[in-house]
């Protein structure tokens, strides 16, 4: 694909003509952009905003920008280490509180209600604006947080851990909302690299961590730490988040929140993710227990698309326009399978060290860095190609080539790997992922008018998050069933039962290996590592599967104008430098 020329334009502090006169009227119209992508546009201007009418509209000065960034960077690590951070500290809670039958709950409270209230959110700030919802968001988040740190029995500290997620799925979502208020469409990759970077090394190395606090210190403080540390990115935001909103009453306001919408896709999607917590784990698969809120949910979610498509609310919270041309809706399956997949990479690659390498919790963190360390440089590398070049599908199908051949090159580890080699493997997977990170939302938004900006963020970001609702429940499923098939091999049949039905994976720790003894011990190594292997071919499978979604992308032209009604407040402009 050519090369296109960098917008001279936006790089000049003279240049304010940027952002287009907002519209209070909702337009529910589809134009053509939004209904495939074989729309006419002018020669060179593949682009759905050629008929916007620009404003006067003033930049932030860099100390703001990267205020306002290093605020949201600050929550986006509180948000995602909290994601994880709990289940190395889950035992010591247990045993602290009691409550042992709950203690998914207090995993999983986080994530359920961060992934239902997320398209919730976007709508918000775009009724709100950014500023209160994104403050909202993160008061919940400390509130939750300190609560979770107090609590005196399991029940509170679910109940803090919920009002957690409801504070962490705001997170989620306005943060990327924000980047795209202050930075045109062409140069927000560098930004989702930190962003999406941060994201995913923090949700890595959120086990580790929380192994250091629980050994030297109380288990609370991994709710604690939060307190200062939020309370610093509340001050920051609220001091230097001035961005405009539109000016309407509030019941105006209220008229525009699709709330049984909301409400449909809240009850859905809680449904779905219940049957996944208990799924493979407490409930087999085959019972009711799992297949009834399964089929609820996806039936909900069904009849909320179609109320969305009908467009009976004023404003729907997903409209389905945003799905309707190719290179968008590829690109929303590439952030679920990206992020089932990056997740899937987290939790097992961990497996393969404690249970095979018989690395104690701490250990197998320093092991995972690797991962890690590769991740955030080589987004970074991304984010800076697609604003010196524009291109976004290149970068999506070598990413994923380098994917499909990482969880390949996986299928290699055994206990015999050797430092240098169980380190390099890792390189090529990670490489892979890191050049996705910040790359596919400035494509998925590529295609549509900043009018959407909003919703397309809020359903790309839930995307992303019941990718990872899927990472962990599938593999584990894949791998305790592989496990049941070899387990003929133990020949301990004491053994055997313990690790039989479903308790592989629970069981894979370096404790639990290195408690065995001689030929049981080799034949338990030997049978983890097949089962791994298992994992990671299948792995290949959803990577390959990814990679063809490349195909259906088309080259959109990154929009280098800022256009849109959120941006800097008039009455905190500041020209930039």
């Amino acid at each position: 694909m050519p090369g296109t020329l960098r917008n001279d334009t936006y790089n000049d502090p003279a240049a304010v003509e940027l952002a287009q006169v907002p519209s209070t009227t909702y337009d529910r119209s589809i134009s053509p952009v939004h209904a495939s992508d074989t729309s006419v546009h002018a020669p060179g201007h593949e682009n759905p905003e050629d008929d916007t009418v620009p404003e006067r509209h003033h930049r932030a000065s860099k100390f703001r920008l990267r205020s306002i960034i290093g605020s949201l960077l600050i929550t986006t690590i509180l948000s995602a280490l909290e994601g994880t951070i709990v289940s190395t500290a889950l035992p010591t809670v247990v045993s602290a509180l009691g409550g042992g039958e709950l203690y998914f709950w207090a995993a999983n409270g986080y994530f359920l209600a961060s992934t239902a209230v997320q398209p919730l959110y976007a709508q918000l700030a775009d009724v709100f604006g950014r500023r209160w919802p994104t403050i909202a968001a993160v008061s919940l988040f400390v509130f939750g947080s300190g609560i979770s740190g107090g609590a005196i029995s399991m029940h509170m500290l679910i109940g803090g851990r919920v009002i957690q997620g409801i504070g962490g799925g705001g997170i989620s979502v306005l943060v990327n909302l924000i980047v795209c208020d202050l930075v045109p469409l062409r140069q927000r990759g560098k930004y989702f690299a930190l962003i999406y970077g941060a994201t995913t090394i923090s949700s890595g190395l959120a086990p580790f961590l929380s192994g250091v606090i629980v050994t030297n210190a109380s288990w609370r403080w991994i709710f604690y730490l939060n307190l200062p540390i939020g309370g610093l990115a509340l001050l920051l935001l609220f001091t230097f988040l001035q961005v405009r909103a539109e000016k309407q009453g509030t019941m105006e306001r209220l008229k525009r929140i699709d709330f049984l919408g909301h409400f449909v896709f809240v009850c859905s999607v809680t449904s779905i993710l219940i049957a996944l917590t208990y799924a493979g784990s407490v409930h087999p698969w085959s019972s009711w227990r799992t297949i009834l809120p399964l089929v609820l949910g996806f039936t909900g979610l069904g009849a909320y698309l179609v109320y969305e498509g009908l467009e009976i609310p004023v404003q729907p919270s997903m409209p389905l326009r945003i799905f309707a041309n190719r290179t968008s809706g590829a690109v929303f399956g590439l952030g679920f399978l990206h992020s089932l997949l990056t997740i899937w990479t987290i939790y097992f690659l961990p497996v393969y060290f404690q249970s095979v390498k018989q690395s104690t919790p701490q250990q197998a963190g320093i092991q995972f860095l690797p991962t890690s360390l590769v991740l955030m440089p080589f987004a970074a590398v991304s984010g800076k190609l697609l604003e010196r070049f524009g291109f976004y599908r290149i970068l999506h199908g070598i990413g994923l080539a380098g994917m499909t051949a990482g969880f390949g090159v996986f299928t290699l580890l055994t206990a015999s790997s050797s430092t240098a080699q169980w380190a390099l493997i890792q390189f090529l997977q990670a490489a892979g992922a890191g050049l996705l990170i910040s790359t596919m939302l400035p494509a998925v938004q590529a295609p549509l008018p900043d009018e959407d900006t909003g919703v397309v963020t809020g359903a790309f970001t839930f995307c992303r998050s019941f990718g990872v609702a899927w990472a962990v429940t599938v593999p584990a499923t894949l791998f305790n069933n592989r496990f049941g098939q070899l387990a003929y091999q133990i020949q301990d049949v004491s053994v055997r039962a313990q690790l039989s039905g479903g308790k592989a994976y629970e069981h894979a720790t370096e404790a639990f290996v290195g408690s065995l003894q001689g030929q049981t011990q080799t034949e338990v190594v030997s049978v983890y590592t097949d089962s791994l292997k298992f994992v990671w071919q299948v792995a290949i499978g959803i990577s390959a599967v990814a990679f063809l979604l490349v195909f259906f992308e088309k080259h959109y032209e990154l929009r280098e104008s800022l256009n849109t009604k959120f941006g800097v407040d008039d009455k905190h402009k500041e020209e930039a430098p």
